[in-house]
């Protein structure tokens, strides 16, 4: 039997506090798809336990040991999958519940790749610009370049 991916997914837009440029990643099955930090919730796994287990599988950066904090950005999206990644989920299903985090890091490190072929640090602006996903995009203008002021 095949083991589906959840619709419930989290997305972790990791930047560098110092120069505001954001990490992103090529995908291996696209090459022209560059997106943030990303996947799909496991059972029983809370939106906040997804995003650290999903930074340290995609980057290999463990929380746990670096000065920087995981950031509930307190935001959810329904957004369309996309239609080459389909049969990852059940059938019928073409939708996705997003989670949004930031990871504000205080220099750009270098990361070890495992799930995707390339990185770039690069301005926000061009961040947006690269990706296919409106939501990634989206993510990236609200809560890097338009960071809501802490109380």
């Amino acid at each position: 039997m095949k083991r589906y991916k959840r619709p419930e997914s989290v997305l972790v837009v990791v930047y560098c506090t110092d120069t505001k440029r954001v990490l992103m990643l090529q995908r291996k099955d696209d090459q022209a798809f560059w997106q943030s930090v990303s996947g799909s919730l496991e059972a029983g796994e809370t939106p906040a336990q997804a995003a650290e287990r999903e930074v340290l599988e995609e980057l290999q950066l463990d929380l746990a040991k670096l000065p920087c904090m995981l950031k509930d950005c307190h935001y959810e999206v329904d957004f369309e999958i996309f239609a080459q990644f389909r049969d990852r989920y059940a059938p019928n299903v073409t939708h996705c519940h997003e989670y949004w985090f930031t990871l504000a890091l205080a220099e750009e490190y270098p990361v070890v790749l495992t799930e995707h072929s390339a990185y770039r640090w690069v301005e926000a602006e061009t961040a947006i610009k690269m990706t296919k996903s409106w939501n990634n995009a989206q993510a990236i203008e609200k809560f890097v370049i338009h960071q809501p002021i802490e109380n």
